[in-house]
């Protein structure tokens, strides 16, 4: 795996670190600013919203310059709307940051896993997407948690400083290290039309559909673990930074392992992995009172939770081949659409007086609907290729 694929993953690691660490800076946030705690969890659902708008507006945009520089553009702005972030005392003004600091990380993460999937061998863009989505997982166990010890220690505000703080040396990385161009320098670039065109086709809306819904599964409870172990868990807000990071190794954990077998085994993953991950929401849900239950479900969790999300999102990249550049874009748009609407239905949820567990129901029920999604779509795509 070239070395620059790895310096992509620590740039996403800085940028996972921003779109996660609100699930410990929640309760702070909404102190400090005045609002309400749904409120402040839509800050999560604003980021995924600017991902969402962003990542194929953002690749079309950069469908024609040099990767490198497209990348240090993304990356260099993501920094600056992370520094007014840090000093605003306006909650408008907070959101509106988190939209374009996202619209920042979209544009890069399509960018990236375009690049990565491009530099990587025919054969392996299971590995070079769990190289980038590994720098997620391990912002939910270095930088989440860090982030969450900021924000009790020294304010919310220090965690937006330690974010762009963390950027910053993945800029120079990615000035000296990451091609203008992936493969070969002299190849063509696919024009807009050509990878619409090339997107066309079954296959690809489905897995998209499938990953929004697992995805939103699991940023539905992730948003409100905080308030989850603390209020229903017993457990103290001290240890709810370890949680947060017994999440990120599980997730870890789950995208390391898929990242092996999403290239030749990504059925059993999905079907398998798939039936575990709802059994284990279910689950959840009943025990979340238990800490003895709850710290285990933690991180199997997180590590199942993003070994099907990996995979879903593998799979997208390999039924769009010829369209690496907007075929990322709609990836990370999918895999945002779940983020917003997560914690959106978990914050509803709660707004309506259903309490921090709803959103492990809420979770089930999205993997759920995922499944029967999945059989409807291999049922009509059985009848659509029938003999008349």
């Amino acid at each position: 795996m070239p070395f620059a694929i790895y310096i992509l993953g620590l740039a996403v690691f800085a940028q996972g670190t921003s779109e996660f660490m609100l699930s410990g800076l929640v309760p702070d946030i909404a102190r400090e600013l005045d609002v309400s705690v749904s409120a402040a969890g839509a800050l999560t659902s604003a980021f995924a919203v600017g991902m969402i708008v962003g990542a194929p507006l953002m690749a079309v945009l950069s469908l024609r310059w040099p990767r490198r520089r497209a990348l240090l553009v993304f990356l260099v702005a993501f920094v600056l709307v992370h520094v007014v972030g840090a000093v605003t005392t306006d909650f408008a003004a907070l959101v509106v940051t988190r939209v374009l600091g996202a619209l920042a990380n979209a544009g890069f993460l399509a960018v990236g896993l375009a690049a990565a999937t491009s530099m990587a061998a025919p054969n392996a863009k299971g590995r070079a997407t769990s190289v980038l989505l590994g720098g997620i997982t391990l912002a939910c166990v270095a930088g989440v948690p860090g982030g969450a010890v900021l924000g009790q220690a020294l304010g919310w505000r220090a965690a937006f400083w330690a974010v762009a703080l963390i950027s910053l040396p993945a800029v120079f990385a990615v000035l000296r290290s990451v091609p203008d161009a992936a493969g070969d320098p002299g190849e063509a670039r696919p024009g807009v039309r050509r990878e619409l065109r090339a997107l066309r086709g079954p296959r690809l809306p489905v897995l998209l559909l499938l990953g929004a819904l697992v995805n939103g599964a699991t940023f539905c409870t992730f948003t409100y673990l905080a308030l989850l172990v603390v209020d229903v868990g017993g457990l103290s807000e001290g240890q709810v930074p370890v949680m947060l990071a017994l999440f990120g190794l599980g997730s870890f954990a789950g995208v390391s392992v898929a990242g092996r077998l999403s290239d030749t085994r990504p059925m059993r993953v999905l079907l398998f992995g798939g039936i575990a991950l709802l059994a284990g929401w279910v689950l959840f849900a009943v025990a979340a009172g238990s800490p003895v239950a709850t710290v285990p479900l933690v991180f199997v969790q997180g590590a199942l939770s993003f070994a099907v999300g990996s995979t879903l999102i593998a799979q997208a990249l390999y039924a769009a081949t010829d369209a690496p550049s907007l075929g990322g874009s709609f990836a990370t748009a999918a895999f945002n659409v779940g983020a917003a609407a997560g914690p959106a239905l978990g914050g509803l949820a709660i707004t309506a007086g259903l309490g921090y567990r709803s959103p492990l129901w809420i979770s089930a029920a999205l993997v759920a609907t995922a499944f029967v999604t999945a059989g409807l779509a291999r049922t009509a795509l059985r009848v659509r290729e029938r003999p008349a």
